[in-house]
């Protein structure tokens, strides 16, 4: 019966398939125009956190004692691991006063710079980036060091804002 169905009616299943062939592509087009927005949308958000872990560096550049510039964009709940302490930083207050002592160091930063940036998006509101910092640090008498760590910082979006919530900065010392 199908068959004859088909005989009697030839040109219905070549626009069937044909039908078929638009529609299939018409979800691919689809897709990847959703991809290619969702790259986009990942791209100003590496770029935003990005440009938020500078604006860090810069405002302690400027004013190593301006600790509430350094840390405007840290949540109350922030928390770090890094090498100079063997356990866990809890909270924006205490990572402030420890911020505010070193200051108060003769030494200080001159220069801050991100190698090898990578940002991962996740539902648009979390970014993880992970980067190698590289630094320059000046000391009283004008002598220069190198400052190199492994990073990696935790953002979270709240409302219209990327929030710090959690950073881990390893030592990377000098390959032999």
């Amino acid at each position: 019966m199908v068959s004859s169905y088909i005989g009697i009616f030839p040109g219905k299943k070549i626009e069937m398939k044909k039908l078929m062939l638009l529609l299939v592509a018409s979800a691919c087009c689809a897709a990847f125009a959703m991809n290619a927005s969702a790259q986009q949308a990942d791209q100003a958000t590496a770029d935003a956190v990005i440009a938020t872990v500078k604006a860090q560096w810069a405002a302690q550049i400027k004013d190593p004692t301006n600790v509430a510039d350094q840390t405007k964009d840290m949540s109350d709940d922030y928390t770090e691991f890094n090498g100079d302490y063997a356990t866990r930083l809890d909270g924006k207050t205490m990572n402030s006063r420890l911020a505010e002592a070193g200051g108060k160091a003769s030494g200080k930063t001159i220069a801050s710079e991100m190698a090898n940036p990578k940002v991962q998006v996740y539902n648009g509101n979390v970014a993880i980036v992970t980067y190698n910092y590289v630094g320059l640090i000046q000391d009283k008498d004008g002598k220069t060091e190198p400052a190199r760590a492994k990073s990696t910082r935790v953002y979270v979006k709240k409302g219209d804002k990327w929030t710090l919530v959690h950073a881990n900065f390893g030592a990377d010392p000098v390959p032999k």
